[in-house]
């Protein structure tokens, strides 16, 4: 009841109220061989608080989820909504042993059960748009189920890669990398969110509320754990913790890199990574569009999953604008675009949840600027692990 009649429909309510929706990849034949029997978790990259509610539309139809959730969840009503749906809650920082004893056992059981679950191996929001180190305590509580006699399934890891043209959060994500910047208080945060929500609902009542780009969700290979284990040394789920989990580390890379080489390109994410390519404010236009169309014919060539692939990049920039337009990133001054400096963090964070998908790019490196950028100007600094 509160999963399909509530759950789901408030769901997709909200996600078509703010994005349009696209799946615009899957490998359904490897899908489609994942035998009824065997379990399955859905592994994601964690862009955003709205992933649970995008991801539980996108598959409702298919399967309920479980989600490991956070302890941000862990408030009214919040955590009594999460319980109705079936999901658990994750206290990531907790040390207490028996806890952790306690969650191996409640995992190995949902899984010995047949539950789908639906994880984020980084183990938390990602606050410079980039694919964060995989967490593997929750991977290796589920991959261990496999040691147990009266389980004779097999789990399959299936990788899920999200993107969004807006991420509602990416403001106070940002804030907190900013180089010389101030990390925003908790008066501030709830501030902003009240903004967020009297700005959206002064749109709505006058008739200008527009819908943020694109949410996209791509599937991948599924990657089986019995296969995996064939090519590891025999019992290595048996061994110590500290002899273990090494093993699992590259199960759960190798299965990061099958989320990172799905997730969508979308035109805000692209036409970004264009921008933050020049290391410049001002950029002309036609500059601009040649800088896109190579980006494009790079990731196409890299097989990257990218949305409306179609379009021209004339198209994808005209779309990637109104953003822009919208959220005053940017300023049209004749043939050229002035990038405002409060906009480069912000831009830079759109531009890091792709830019892993050119790292193998053969030939000269496409984001290598002609002069070295101005450390004047606002950026982004590195993300603690």
């Amino acid at each position: 009841l509160s999963y399909y009649k509530i759950g789901y429909n408030v769901s997709r309510a909200l996600t078509g109220f703010f994005y349009k929706v696209t799946v615009g990849y899957q490998d359904e034949a490897a899908l489609s061989r994942i035998p009824k029997r065997d379990v399955v978790v859905y592994l994601m990259n964690h862009r955003s608080n709205a992933d649970y509610v995008l991801v539980t539309v996108v598959l409702a139809r298919v399967v309920s989820i479980s989600y490991a959730v956070g302890e941000w969840a862990r408030t009214w009503p919040l955590e009594y909504i999460f319980k109705s749906f079936g999901s658990y809650f994750i206290r990531r920082r907790f040390r207490e042993p028996l806890y952790h004893t306690v969650l191996e056992r409640f995992i190995h059981l949902i899984t010995k059960n047949g539950v789908t679950q639906g994880i984020f191996p980084e183990g938390g929001l990602t606050r410079d748009g980039a694919l964060r180190p995989p967490k593997i305590g929750l991977l290796d509580y589920i991959v261990r189920t496999t040691t147990d006699p009266d389980f004779d399934g097999d789990v399959w890891l299936v990788p899920v890669g999200i993107n969004y043209d807006r991420v509602f959060e990416d403001r106070s994500l940002t804030k907190e990398l900013i180089v010389g910047g101030a990390r925003p208080s908790r008066l501030g945060q709830f501030l902003g969110v009240l903004s967020f929500i009297g700005a959206n609902l002064g749109r709505l009542l006058t008739g200008q509320l527009k819908r943020y780009g694109r949410a996209a969700v791509n599937f991948g290979t599924p990657l089986s754990v019995r296969s995996w284990l064939i090519t590891q040394p025999s019992g290595v789920l048996d061994l110590p913790k500290a002899d273990r989990l090494p093993y699992v580390q590259r199960l759960a890379q190798a299965a990061m890199d099958r989320v990172g080489a799905v997730i969508p390109v979308t035109p805000v994410p692209l036409g970004a990574l264009a921008l933050v390519s020049f290391h410049a404010s001002v950029i002309a236009h036609d500059a601009l569009l040649e800088r896109l169309d190579y980006l494009r014919d790079q990731l196409t060539e890299l097989s990257a999953k990218i949305v409306r692939s179609e379009l021209t990049a004339d198209e994808v920039w005209d779309r990637a604008w109104r953003t822009f337009r919208m959220r005053r990133w940017l300023l049209r001054d004749g043939p050229n675009y002035v990038v405002l400096p409060e906009a480069r963090p912000l831009l830079e964070y759109y531009a890091n949840s792709i830019r892993h998908l050119m790292s193998n790019a053969d030939g000269p490196a496409p984001l290598t600027p002609a002069h070295g950028p101005d450390l004047s100007l606002p950026r982004l600094g590195p993300q603690a692990h």
